[in-house]
């Protein structure tokens, strides 16, 4: 085991720094929102004609239709636990899987070196990222390797399934909208008919009835179903990540040779993300 000490690389620092968990805009999503509703927009005003795009009852309808409609569809706990982690389809944490792939290994280092006991001397680094905090106590309080993995695989498996029941809101409400957005439209039929006996009311009402179909297929289209898919891949890089500070906290509890633990980390990472943290 020797030979790790030697082989520890010239950049290894001892006042080891862990990528904080800032949390700052996800420009993609913002401004592919903005870009979509500006090419709609820009449609609109180019058309030849005066039509007005806005309607207030159908807009109420279908925003408020969808919220309510997608709210009988799961628990009041369900939709509460969903608020938090939605959010992650407009923001999302600043941290590369290689950096923080040779960050565990530094983890690795100072454990083989001084020890796993080591690790409470960084502790407010730890802190930095509540879910490496968390996991780096569970090692230092003494558990056994198969409870580690096991706490940890549990963890892991917790937060997929919470991420999933997130995006199936997303999803369900996404298919919701241009169904109430069809219930907009017949409403609008049932009152244009009940006016046949005036023509000059037929065209307004008809293009009134339209603009629900009009909202829904924006709301579920270009709104819902994008967040759903963002959130589905914030979530699956979280669950990456978390499943290499299970490797990672494997290995050390195990006292492995650092070496070891990069190798396993580079098959969980993408080839364009893997390291080459020893020479």
């Amino acid at each position: 085991m020797s030979d790790t000490n030697n082989s520890e690389p010239d950049f290894f620092r001892d006042n080891i720094r862990i990528s904080s968990s800032d949390i700052s805009l996800d420009l993609t999503t913002i401004f592919g929102l903005l870009f979509t509703f500006t090419l709609i927009t820009i449609a609109i005003l180019i058309g030849q004609s005066d039509a007005n795009f806005f309607n207030i009852p159908s807009f109420l309808i279908v925003i408020l239709g969808t919220m309510t409609v997608t709210a009988t569809s799961f628990s009041w706990e369900e939709l509460q636990n969903a608020s938090s982690v939605i959010g992650n389809s407009l923001f999302k944490k600043r941290k590369s899987s290689s950096i923080f792939a040779r960050q565990l290994i530094d983890l690795a280092v100072l454990a083989k070196k001084r020890g796993i006991l080591a690790l409470a001397s960084i502790e407010s680094e730890l802190k930095k990222d509540p879910h490496l905090f968390k996991s780096a106590q569970i090692v230092t309080d003494g558990y056994e390797v198969e409870d580690i993995e096991r706490i940890l695989a549990q963890d892991l498996d917790a937060l997929t399934e919470r991420h999933r029941r997130s995006a199936s809101i997303l999803r369900r409400a996404a298919e919701i909208a241009p169904a109430m957005g069809l219930i907009g439209t017949l409403i609008g039929l049932v009152q244009m008919l009940a006016n046949l006996q005036d023509p000059e009311t037929i065209g307004p009402a008809m293009a009134v009835a339209l603009l629900t179909t009009f909202y829904g297929a924006i709301l579920g289209t270009a709104v819902l179903s994008p967040m759903a898919a963002k959130l589905e891949r914030n979530s699956n890089e979280e669950a990456a990540q978390r499943s290499l500070v299970m490797i990672a906290m494997s290995s050390i509890a195990r006292q492995d040779n650092p070496r070891r633990l990069e190798m396993l980390l580079n098959t969980e990472l993408s080839p364009s993300e893997r390291i080459t943290y020893f020479d």
